[in-house]
């Protein structure tokens, strides 16, 4: 009797485990409430992302996903403009920051001059998408990924 109860105790830890581990968060997409899907398209095309579903009608899009090397966004028309929330901010990387500002800035997008911190010496720059939100483009490479992951390393073991 005391081993049928341990094996039933056993098969319920098991089970919970398993309902854990599948109840976990897998990917993570940004979604982006905005005034006009189609300008997001449009913004976030010129920085390499694809589109890859939309819903509503052709000239007035609802909701869209777009897909880049590594990354993925969602846009949503905002049904109200009252009350907005604070842009949000958003990171994207490049192998060629120098060649991407260029290109951006010759499509007429407002892209600030790349600057180099000291947390990101490959360099950065920043712009904004038609609603606002902020994007800070990295250069981002072989080198820079060996770098961090040598002073990833460092710092994790102090």
């Amino acid at each position: 009797m005391v081993n049928a109860a341990k094996n039933v105790l056993r098969g319920h830890l098991k089970t919970a485990i398993l309902l854990t581990m599948e109840m976990l968060a897998g990917w993570h997409t940004p979604m982006l409430h905005v005034r006009s899907v189609e300008a997001s398209l449009a913004f976030y095309a010129l920085l390499g992302f694809e589109l890859v579903d939309k819903i509503g009608a052709p000239q007035c899009l609802s909701w869209a996903r777009m897909h880049c090397k590594g990354g993925a966004l969602m846009f949503l028309r905002a049904e109200d403009e009252a009350g907005e929330a604070a842009p949000t901010l958003s990171c994207m990387y490049t192998p060629d920051l120098p060649a991407l500002r260029a290109h951006l800035a010759a499509s007429g997008i407002a892209v600030t001059a790349i600057r180099y911190p000291d947390y990101l010496p490959a360099g950065e720059a920043q712009l904004r998408d038609p609603d606002g939100n902020f994007v800070t483009l990295a250069q981002w490479g072989p080198e820079e990924d060996e770098r961090w992951e040598r002073e990833r390393c460092q710092r994790l073991a102090r």
